[in-house]
């Protein structure tokens, strides 16, 4: 009896071996427990960034023109993107304005002068039939010196800045062309005229 039991004896020890070593590597093996849920901190913080961004690009694209009694822009059939840089000028019935100040360099007659001799007389260079308005002219070249530094920091041709020209769809053709020479007078090459989408 004495060899069953010293047989029976190797046989549970091998058992109690066995199930420590399984032990083990259960425990080895064990995996973290595994998360279940959405980590909203994380992504609340990334969708917070993206809107600041997203909000940035869109107040200061010019495309978003707020229209008003005073400002309507024409319809048109084009189909091509709106300009995102260049600096804005903004004719509207009663004023005109450039970049993003608030205050007019021009305040404007009534539309029935305007159509006949344009702005007054006191706004032009060389009296009541030249093209070239003297404040927009004033206001257009501090706003490309400024561009200019702006074009240079940022690797493009200085030699010429672009304008996005904003203007009431009532906007007599001789004042058009007045701010569009006073433009080309201050260096503009380029300007692009602001209208509203219309049907084909």
């Amino acid at each position: 009896m004495s060899t069953g039991q010293t047989a029976s004896n190797p046989q549970k020890a091998s058992v109690v071996r066995f199930k420590a070593a399984l032990r083990k590597a259960k425990r080895r093996n064990a995996r973290e427990p595994e998360i279940d849920f959405l980590n909203i901190t994380a992504m609340l913080d990334l969708m917070t960034i993206i809107l600041v961004f997203l909000l940035k690009s869109l107040a200061s694209s010019a495309g978003a023109i707020p229209q008003s009694d005073d400002l309507r822009l024409p319809a048109s059939v084009m189909t091509g993107e709106p300009a995102e840089e260049g600096v804005l000028i903004v004719v509207s019935k009663s004023q005109i304005l450039v970049g993003q100040e608030s205050s007019p360099v021009v305040k404007l007659p009534p539309r029935d002068q305007l159509a006949q001799t344009g702005i007054d007389a006191k706004y032009k260079r060389g009296g009541p039939n030249d093209m070239f308005i003297v404040p927009l002219g004033n206001a257009l070249q501090h706003a490309r010196d400024i561009d200019k530094a702006v074009r240079t920091a940022k690797g493009l041709n200085p030699n010429s800045s672009e304008a996005i020209v904003v203007v009431d769809k009532t906007t007599p053709y001789r004042l058009l062309i007045e701010v569009l020479f006073t433009l080309g007078q201050s260096e503009f090459g380029k300007y692009h005229l602001m209208v509203m989408s219309g049907k084909k």
